[in-house]
């Protein structure tokens, strides 16, 4: 009986520690996506001024996608996945959504875990990297993305780019795919002001905006994915945290009634003894 009680208070000990370490994992996940989220205005922000900037500087411009030839079409995807584990199916649900006839060659995928999981389905990317633990490294992330895409587009691997994350819209996390390149300039702000004076031809102007344009939009897809990652993990965290302690409770539940066998035998053992010394 004895070891039971020192078993049973052993686990109790082990399932207070993994809380703990739960607990932890859900905090850090919690301040990771609040950071994610209150950066992603500030993006949205900078690539609103471009976008005016650019209205300021072209004016009223036909889609450039009508221009496409519809024959030499190829779409890259930008997907972004979970780069760590403890995020429950994050990665599964984004990979589930791509097309069933994905060409590798176009794919350019973003987190190690999404990595991992294609790779098992016998796909491989033309081009992969990891998603920063933090989000400062995401302007980093984002220049190496957008010189893998920009080399695809000049050796005519792709015409153009959609991307695909998991985003925040009316209030829960939803896949998103948009599209990245060619800019479509119909969403552009209209002018409110007469087009500027310029020192530069508007070809350099506008590859240069459309360039930072670019690598903002990147930037914001990013950061709704690091974001999202860091809540699918505080939900798996919390749904772990209820187990834990649906799994604590049962076990203090255990250690009470064992505890009252050994003190109940305790009591018959001693009453047994009395009896017989009386005899």
């Amino acid at each position: 009986m004895t070891e039971r009680l020192a078993d049973i208070s052993a686990r109790i000990t082990g399932i207070r520690q993994l809380g703990a370490v739960v607990n932890a994992m859900k905090g850090i996940a919690a301040a990771r996506a609040h950071m994610a989220r209150s950066q992603v205005d500030v993006v949205d922000s900078y690539a609103a001024t471009i976008a005016a900037a650019m209205a300021n500087a072209i004016g009223p411009r036909t889609d450039p996608r009508e221009n496409l030839d519809a024959d030499s079409d190829r779409t890259g995807l930008l997907v972004f996945c979970a780069e760590q584990g403890f995020a429950g199916a994050f990665s599964e649900r984004v990979l589930d959504s791509l097309p069933k006839d994905l060409t590798p060659e176009t794919l350019f995928l973003i987190g190690t875990r999404g990595l991992s999981i294609i790779a098992a389905r016998g796909i491989t990317p033309h081009w992969a990297g990891p998603l920063p633990s933090h989000t400062n490294g995401i302007p980093k992330l984002a220049d190496d993305a957008t010189k893998a895409i920009y080399h695809a587009v000049e050796s005519r691997r792709i015409t153009q780019l959609d991307v695909v994350y998991t985003g925040w819209t009316s209030g829960r996390p939803a896949l998103l795919r948009r599209r990245l390149f060619p800019l479509d300039l119909s969403d552009l702000p209209a002018s409110k002001t007469d087009r500027p004076l310029t020192q530069i031809s508007e070809t350099a102007l506008l590859d240069s905006l459309g360039q930072d344009y670019f690598h903002a939009q990147v930037c914001k897809a990013a950061l709704h994915a690091f974001a999202a990652e860091n809540e699918a993990r505080m939900e798996a965290m919390s749904s772990a945290g209820s187990q834990i302690g649906r799994e604590l409770e049962a076990f203090q539940a255990k250690l009470r009634r064992v505890r009252q066998e050994a003190i109940t035998a305790e009591i018959i053992e001693l009453g047994t003894g009395a009896a017989q010394a009386r005899k």
